[in-house]
């Protein structure tokens, strides 16, 4: 078995298990979530690859409007999905700079640690997971206001 793990963007990277004593976001720390960062980008950005070139070689003029309209709608859903990881690039980008700053895993909303294993499973995350489950509470009670 091995010692990999598979985020949920599919990324393949080794959990980090601190040395005793370790300063939390030591520069080891810093570097292990650079790297699971600009993975994370990269194949993000592979992926905005891939669908420009399948609409551009997918997108002849098929004579029957089914076809068409399924095409269409193929072509509308993969460009939601871009649109979405576009948003998550520029979240990646925050999150380095964030690391260049020596903002990085601190909740913007108390300053407690994020944690390791938390940005691990979300290396975007900016609020620990208290604060996030009470800004999360707060949304739904709000959205059921309106």
């Amino acid at each position: 078995m091995s010692t990999l793990t598979t985020k949920p963007n599919d990324t393949k990277f080794t959990p980090y298990v601190p040395a005793k004593d370790e300063e939390y976001m030591s520069d080891a720390q810093l570097e292990h979530f650079k790297a699971i960062l600009l993975d994370w980008k990269d194949q993000l950005i592979g992926e905005a690859d891939r669908t420009k070139t399948y609409i551009q070689d997918e997108s002849s003029a098929m004579p029957d409007i089914n076809d068409r309209a399924t095409q269409e709608e193929e072509f509308a859903l993969a460009l939601r999905t871009r649109d979405r990881e576009r948003k998550l690039i520029r979240k990646i980008d925050k999150s380095m700079s964030e690391i260049e700053n020596d903002d990085y895993c601190f909740c913007e909303t108390c300053g407690v640690e994020i944690g390791l294993r938390r940005l691990e499973a979300r290396p975007t995350a900016t609020q620990c997971i208290d604060c996030k489950t009470l800004s999360e509470m707060k949304e739904r009670q709000n959205q059921g206001h309106t």
